[in-house]
């Protein structure tokens, strides 16, 4: 079987984040068929069409990353009902110009974590409306992980809870399926 290149986008930059948890889990969890590579998106300045002429070298870097990738696995957190603003201006910068949008036809799947009772819902609704506008492939289906106890997966993705971790492998498992069918067409 050939290897699928993953990005891993996290949506928290906080340094105790609940959703980088999560995401070590899931990139520890996934097929072996998937080679994952977390890109960082804390580093470039807020989306400008001023700046198109001469890109930030960090813009070029993550757009290249991405467009490198072959599936796209975001993991982020929810805010005010939505997406943390890095998040969007990461994605902002992808789809930017439209003719060279790195999102297109990208497998993605999306998740998060967070210690309330909704999870991240709400924000990942909104999350999949945008990407579904920019044509990536967002599978169907939802996964809210909901941290009632802070030691639900450690720093390195350990989860200590048995139902959590079958169903983390299960959609990890639906995300490899779903991209092997689309890389094949």
């Amino acid at each position: 079987m050939a290897h699928i290149k993953v990005a891993v986008l996290v949506g928290s930059i906080r340094t105790a984040s609940l959703n980088r948890r999560l995401a070590n889990a899931l990139m520890r969890l996934g097929p072996s068929s998937f080679v994952f590579e977390e890109i960082g998106i804390d580093d470039m300045p807020f989306y400008n069409a001023d700046l198109e002429a001469s890109r930030p070298e960090t813009v070029r870097a993550f757009t290249d990353q991405i467009r490198s990738s072959q599936a796209l696995l975001i993991v982020t957190p929810e805010y005010n009902r939505s997406i943390p603003a890095v998040l969007k201006n990461a994605i902002d910068w992808g789809s930017k110009p439209t003719t060279e949008n790195v999102w297109r036809d990208l497998p993605a799947a999306i998740t998060g974590a967070s210690p309330g009772a909704i999870g991240t819902a709400v924000g990942q609704q909104h999350l999949r409306q945008i990407l579904a506008v920019l044509g990536a492939t967002v599978m169907g289906g939802e996964a809210y992980i909901g941290f009632k106890r802070p030691d639900l997966i450690d720093e390195d993705g350990h989860i200590d809870d048995e139902s959590t971790r079958d169903f983390l492998k299960a959609y990890m498992d639906k995300f490899a399926s779903l991209a092997q069918r689309l890389l094949r067409k």
